[in-house]
């Protein structure tokens, strides 16, 4: 053979080669790396949305936990209002009852003064009774008089 014939046949393959490949090879490859750049992208893009997601639920969390804050401040301070009321409500009430107690103390030791001072005069004129029929039994004499009255003035 021939160097040039076989350089031509080896030229022929060759180019039949290119042919084949480029005809059923490369399409197939092209097809598979166009995919794969478009799944790439894809999830490049997936991770600026998941970032872009994730920062944004970051800002309504610090907004959540801000409101939770000013809602817990707010309970926390009308808890306290609260029982400052409660606190004066009972100081007021405590007031009130022992304004009433006391009244009614009063009241008891007057009406116990009053019967203290009926029973001293059913006493007293039941001695100022004895003290006369004891007068009138004796003879009528001025110094056994002034003596009763003085034993009388004991008594009393």
């Amino acid at each position: 053979m021939n160097l040039n014939a076989t350089l031509i046949a080896q030229l022929i393959v060759f180019l039949i080669l290119v042919g084949f490949t480029i005809r059923y090879v490369w399409p197939p490859i092209a097809k598979a790396l166009d995919e794969r750049a478009d799944k790439i992208a894809e999830g490049l893009a997936a991770a600026e949305r998941g970032k872009s997601d994730f920062e944004q639920a970051e800002k309504k969390v610090a907004e959540l936990l801000a409101e939770g804050r000013n809602q817990v401040s707010e309970m926390v301070t009308n808890a306290e209002k609260r029982a400052a009321q409660i606190v004066d409500e009972a100081k007021t009430q405590a007031a009130n009852e022992a304004a009433r107690i006391s009244a009614q103390a009063k009241a008891d030791v007057e009406q116990e003064v009053n019967r203290a001072r009926e029973a001293l005069r059913e006493q007293v004129s039941a001695l100022a009774v004895k003290g006369a029929e004891s007068i009138l039994r004796r003879e009528v004499d001025e110094k056994q008089h002034a003596q009763l009255l003085a034993s009388l003035k004991q008594e009393l």
